[in-house]
């Protein structure tokens, strides 16, 4: 039975959780890219002084929250106490500090308080977010090293004791192609965390707290007890999984071994491909993020995310290979190989985590990121960055089909047409399910999704692509059969690249067959009705019904 200073713990572990999760919303809110504002594309947290996440928004991706879990301890280790003031606010985009490329902006709040006329530092607020553009080559594949993808901001101060650093801000202004944008979504990171701190600072005061010191002790000891408990139920050895996918001048190999002993589990890439001359690769502090998170959505997906809950995790991966890439590789579109990693934790725990790991996904973010540029004279100065998120199907559970058109592992949400059509030239002309791209299996992948996309009459725009499952599509498991390759082409048949900046011509559209996730299962044990509920939603036709689940298929009038 809890004793009432556990009860009291639980009280304000709750009111914790309401502090970061407003700190997100402000940053939802008052963020000036759609990134942000729709998809959710952010973290937000509180930190003890050392560095140590004590809790974590909801909104937010595994890969942002668990590189910033990383992250905020480089600040502690870069600024001295002596150092920080009260009004002081820390920021970086170091891929290899902060959370795996140029264009996502940590920014770090110090916490002073007290009572009596006399504060002391007690910890961190921090948030994290993807900006519209950061300078170099634009938000794509291309580069041939880090110098190139963009402007690369040294832990520094943004804000001295309150007062705004110019000097950064004339910086960002001189070498950012949507500077307004970009600059108001650093004051938004600002604004969220000064939210979080107002309220924390009220919590403290309500429960008649000096510091955080006592509250992080009993989170984090809970969290990685419950932790290694569920890992020390598990029967000790190893577990070996390997995943081809695209790449980009040539096909990668993922590889792991996750190991259990005892209460440690480990995770190791030896055997993975070697970096890539382009942008595809993955700083460590992003591969660890994505590997705990698929480690504790299949060990222990309901302690809460924090320091305590991700300690028993050990990843590793052998040095400047594609998933552990030293500056100054190319790493701007570090998603498509880490939203991969996953697939790879999760395939390589189904045997002793059977009837919870689903199949492989199309996992990776299809995202758009374009730029419009007028070509009549009414619009020759016009330029617009736009980009949209998009998603393919996740793969069949062991009990349930997939998830059509949802991201798994990033868990962002849609970015809605109405929206991306009101921030620029573009017109969306289609965007559905697709057809028949789940991996047939006892239990269907996820669809993919087609989207058509054009530019307003008097533009046309280039496409910095940076797609996977091109080559390799997402496999079933259990006999469960893959989900349909992904396409990239013109509405005049042309063939696209996966990877790399194209044109679209004036006139011409773009579209996409995102994806879909693989089957789980064998397709001749699906349930009659459930293939017939697919025929007559249109999620498959009914010749591919024919030839996938004959046994079960709706008859064809002759």
């Amino acid at each position: 039975m809890a004793n009432n200073t556990d009860v009291h713990y639980q009280i304000m572990w709750n009111r914790l959780i309401s502090v970061v999760e407003e700190q997100a919303v402000t940053l939802i809110r008052t963020a000036f890219c759609t990134s942000v504002r729709e998809a959710g594309d952010l973290s937000a947290g509180v930190f003890d002084k050392q560095g140590r996440m004590m809790a974590q928004a909801v909104t937010g991706t595994p890969g942002h929250v668990n590189s910033m879990a990383e992250s905020v301890a480089h600040f502690a280790k870069r600024f001295e106490r002596s150092t920080l003031q009260d009004g002081d606010v820390l920021v970086t985009n170091d891929p290899w500090l902060g959370t795996g490329h140029l264009h996502d902006i940590t920014v770090v709040t110090p916490v002073f308080y007290g009572r009596d006329g006399h504060s002391e530092h007690i910890g961190y607020f921090a948030a994290t977010a993807h900006v519209v553009d950061i300078g170099g080559r634009g938000f794509g594949p291309d580069g041939s090293d880090v110098y190139e993808e963009g402007l690369c901001i040294p832990p520094m101060k943004f804000f001295r004791a309150g007062a705004l650093n110019e000097d950064l801000i004339e910086i960002l202004r001189n070498n950012v192609r949507e500077r307004d944008q970009v600059i108001g979504d650093f004051h938004s990171l600002a604004v969220c965390n000064a939210t979080g701190m107002r309220r924390l600072k009220g919590m403290l005061a309500e429960f008649e707290l000096r510091d955080l010191e006592d509250l992080a002790g009993f989170i984090f000891e809970n969290s990685q007890r419950a932790t290694r408990e569920r890992i020390a139920a598990l029967p000790d050895g190893t577990q070996r999984y390997a995943m081809t996918v695209d790449g980009y001048e040539k096909p990668i190999e993922l590889v792991v071994a996750v190991e259990i002993a005892a209460d440690k589990l480990r995770a190791d890439f030896a055997g993975t491909s070697d970096p890539s001359r382009y942008g595809i690769n993955v700083p460590l502090t992003y591969t660890k993020a994505y590997a705990s998170y698929a480690l504790k959505c299949a060990i222990a997906p309901e302690i809460p995310n924090n320091w305590g809950s991700l300690e028993p995790f050990e990843i590793s991966a052998p040095e400047d290979c594609i998933l552990n890439a030293h500056r100054p590789r190319p790493v701007s579109v570090r998603h498509v190989i880490g939203h991969l990693i996953p697939d790879v934790v999760l395939g390589a725990l189904q045997p002793i985590c059977q009837g919870e790991i689903p199949a492989e996904g199309a996992s990776s973010l299809w995202n758009l990121q374009m730029r419009f540029k007028g070509i009549t004279q009414a619009t020759r100065n016009q330029q617009h960055e736009i980009l949209m998120f998009n998603t393919g199907g996740t793969g069949a559970r062991p009990s349930s089909d997939g998830l059509s058109a949802t991201a798994f592992p990033s868990g962002v949400q849609a970015m809605s047409v109405e929206v991306t059509e009101s921030i620029g030239p573009i017109i969306i002309w289609r965007k559905e399910l697709r057809p028949n791209s789940g991996g047939a299996g006892r239990w269907r992948g996820g669809l993919g999704q087609r989207i058509e996309v054009g530019s307003a009459e008097g533009f046309e725009f280039d496409l910095n692509a940076m797609f996977d499952r091109v080559h390799f599509a997402a496999r079933g498991h259990n006999g469960g059969q893959s989900g349909a390759l992904g396409q990239v082409s013109l509405d005049d048949g042309t063939t696209l690249r996966g990877k790399g900046k194209q044109q679209i011509p004036a006139g011409r559209r773009l579209i996409l067959d995102l994806p879909g996730g693989g089957g789980n299962g064998d397709a001749a044990q699906r349930p009659a009705a459930l293939v017939q509920r697919d025929v007559a939603y249109g999620y498959i036709s009914a010749e591919q019904a024919q030839a996938d689940y004959a046994q079960a298929a709706p008859r064809t009038p002759a």
